[in-house]
């Protein structure tokens, strides 16, 4: 019998065909040597692609100053379904999604250095267990980009007097990447403000005459290092036209969402220069959405309906309202104010988190050390909605061995589970809220309990199919298909879908399986022939997968041979022959004139030195008895043995009984596929010995 070495992998793009050269030998014969041809054929298994399979790998380059998180390889071409990805080196800033794609680090790649290279050890394993695994190396390069760098040095600008607060004065412009402006001096400018994206520099009060030198940075946002800077000379001109004045020329307020409507913002203290005595008015302008939220009683700002923190309409605001008051003065041409307002609302801790109905999980005796069990999906009305941290109640240990994820929520197991023990386990689970109010500390918290039930594993069997073994005789009918037979198979447990296949002794494609039936496809057969079909059944499609073989022996007979005068299918259960098990070890049996020589050597030393001592012990009277027995033992025929023939017949090789000990001499288990018997075999000598 030859079997595939245990641990021997086949590749049949690399070795089709091996030569196996056997030689055997019987007592008093000649050897006889012949080949035996074992033939490997492609398989259905996961393959990498090159060069990401080979030794060396996949290179990437890629420049230091791409942006963060880039995609920059694809380990396998999309679309595959079913592949799980896996980093095997842990040692990189680099990042491996569940696509399969590897990006660039969160925060860049450091520009400070001349080349980086970063090695990435990935393991792909499909729905089937089959996996494939190989190397890409990503090799960053200096960058080359432009550097920011501003057009106009310097600038000088002239605005009219009386210019309204947040009116664009004019725009700066640096050339470079990703670049953002900032007012460096004054270090907190009363006058003006900055777009950091746009470049726009806009007032923050109405202007008056004035000259002011502004100090501007560009820079790139994902490398500051990279900044340049240019002056700016802003000159206010006086007008004949004023406008009333108002402090403050910005309203700028934060307030918690309970606030209660008719609360004040802002009073506003405006004057008219002109002084022409006339009064002013105050009106709100401004998206409708903010508008409605505020109304002005005279100068005040009133908060005219609730501001809800926890509400979409919020959250798409940026929970930040902006409105403008228009404060008017009489005369011609009418003259006005623009007040800018922004109104910031904050969050408060209003809800107490929420556990879900029903949180009852069942997980697996068997199951492995950090298998999913289940998430508790608690809630919470405060914004952002369902920000909650989980813990358990108490350490792990053998009476909790789980562990819950503080972010997510999902149970895993971090323990061992015995059903016989504890069929059953109480989890307390504590559920705290965050970033739900301005104060950290302000949380709220809650207990919920989540019962994990244990499941017994059920043993996957194989089927059991009556007979093992049919005999049948058909003859060939007209036709594209004659039926045969139906298999009697059941699997465990009970109901469960079996899949029939002919493994063996159709190599000419005679006969068909079709779910249990066995078919036979008529042709031209020219005289009666027997076929010996081998028929594997199964219920799974686990690893490794429990079969059972089913022997059919099917006599055909063709049309225009004489058939037997008993058309009658004949099922027979042929007598399964026991199995008998043998070990040979070698051993040696030396010749008999070997033993007798070494017997009487063995004599003769013993009795020299019996006489060598007696005389030392008894002197002068006990050397002539000693001498005699000396004599006498000299004198004894040399051919003739002390000791008797062995009893056991000479040879080189023996058989033996396997003794009881000779489990331990078995290094490998596996099934019979004819019987579905597990048995002991030893990968060295062949033996093997049944369950």
């Amino acid at each position: 019998q030859v079997t595939l070495r245990a641990g021997a992998e086949l590749d049949a793009h690399r070795v089709n065909q091996y030569t196996l050269t056997l030689r055997a030998a019987c007592p008093g014969e000649e050897e006889v040597e012949e080949r035996l041809f074992v033939r490997v054929t492609v398989g259905q298994a996961l393959r990498c692609d090159t060069p990401f399979a080979s030794a060396e790998g996949d290179v990437v380059w890629v420049p230091a100053d791409v942006a963060p998180r880039t995609p920059l390889y694809a380990v396998l071409p999309q679309p595959l379904g079913g592949l799980t990805f896996r980093l095997r080196n842990h040692n990189t800033p680099l990042t491996l999604t569940r696509r399969g794609l590897v990006l660039a680090p969160a925060s860049g790649f450091d520009r400070s250095k001349d080349t980086q290279m970063f090695r990435l050890e990935i393991e792909v394993t499909d729905r089937h267990g089959h996996n494939c695994s190989g190397t890409v190396r990503v090799e960053v390069l200096p960058s080359h980009r432009p550097r920011v760098t501003f057009l106009e040095p310097q600038r000088a600008v002239t605005v009219p007097e009386g210019t309204g607060p947040l009116e664009v004065i004019t725009q700066v412009h640096a050339s470079g990447d990703n670049v953002r402006y900032a007012i460096l001096a004054p270090t907190a400018p009363a006058l003006f403000t900055i777009d950091e994206v746009t470049g726009n520099i806009r007032s923050t009060r109405r202007l008056e005459v004035a000259h002011a030198r502004l100090l501007i940075r560009a820079y790139n946002a994902l490398h500051p290092a990279d900044y340049d800077t240019a002056t700016l000379n802003v000159t206010v001109q006086g007008t004949d036209r004023r406008a009333p004045s108002c402090v403050p020329a910005i309203s700028v307020s934060q307030v918690p969402e309970t606030v209660s409507p008719g609360s004040t913002l802002v009073t506003l203290r405006c004057t008219d220069p002109a002084s022409t005595g006339g009064n002013l008015h105050y009106a709100l302008e401004g998206p409708l959405a903010s508008r409605s939220h505020f109304r002005m009683e005279g100068p005040r700002l009133q908060v005219n309906t609730t501001l809800d923190y926890d509400s979409e309409a919020a959250a798409a605001l940026g929970f930040q309202f902006t409105a403008t008051i228009v404060v008017s003065a009489g005369g011609q041409p009418p003259r006005s104010t623009r007040v800018p307002v922004l109104v910031t609302v904050t969050p408060v801790n209003e809800f107490t988190p929420a556990c879900p109905n029903g949180a009852t999980f069942t997980v697996p005796e068997t199951a492995a050390f950090g298998s999913a069990v289940g998430r508790v999906a608690g809630t919470d009305g405060d914004y952002p909605w369902n920000s909650l941290e989980y813990s358990l109640e108490g350490d792990p240990g053998p009476t909790q061995p789980f562990s819950i994820d503080t972010h997510t929520g999902e149970i895993r197991v971090v323990g061992p589970l015995d059903f016989q023990r504890q069929k059953s386990y109480r989890l307390t689970v504590q559920l705290t809220d965050t970033r739900n109010d301005l104060d950290p500390a302000k949380r709220r918290s809650r207990l919920c309990d989540v019962a994990v039930r244990l499941q017994q594993p059920v043993l996957d069997q194989a089927p059991v199919c009556t007979p093992e073994v049919q005999e049948l005789r058909i003859t060939a009918g007209w036709g594209s298909r004659q039926p045969v037979t139906r298999l009697a198979c059941q699997g465990s447990p009970d109901g469960v879908t079996l899949s029939y296949a002919i493994a063996g002794g159709n190599e000419d494609g005679r006969f068909r399986l079709e779910g249990n039936t066995l078919f036979y496809l008529p042709d031209d057969l020219p005289e009666p022939r027997t076929f010996v079909l081998l028929a594997e059944v199964w219920s799974s499609p686990g690893v490794p997968r429990r079969s059972t073989v089913v022997a059919l022996v099917v006599h055909v007979t063709p049309r225009s041979t004489p058939v037997p005068p008993s058309t009658t299918t004949r099922r027979t259960t042929l007598r399964k022959e026991p199995l008998v098990v043998t070990l040979t070890e070698a051993s040696w049996h030396p010749p008999a004139w070997f033993v007798a020589v070494l017997t009487i050597s063995g004599a003769l030393l013993l009795a020299a030195l019996g006489c060598v001592a007696r005389s030392l012990l008894c002197g002068e009277q006990g050397r002539g008895l000693m001498a005699a027995v000396c004599s006498s033992c000299s004198n004894r025929d040399p051919g003739k043995p002390l000791l008797g023939k062995r009893g056991e017949h000479p040879g080189a090789l023996s058989t033996l009984s396997r003794p009881s000990s000779a489990q331990g001499q078995f290094d490998g288990r596996a099934q019979d596929p004819r019987t579905g018997r597990d048995y002991l075999f030893n990968s060295v000598t062949g033996a093997r010995r049944w369950i």
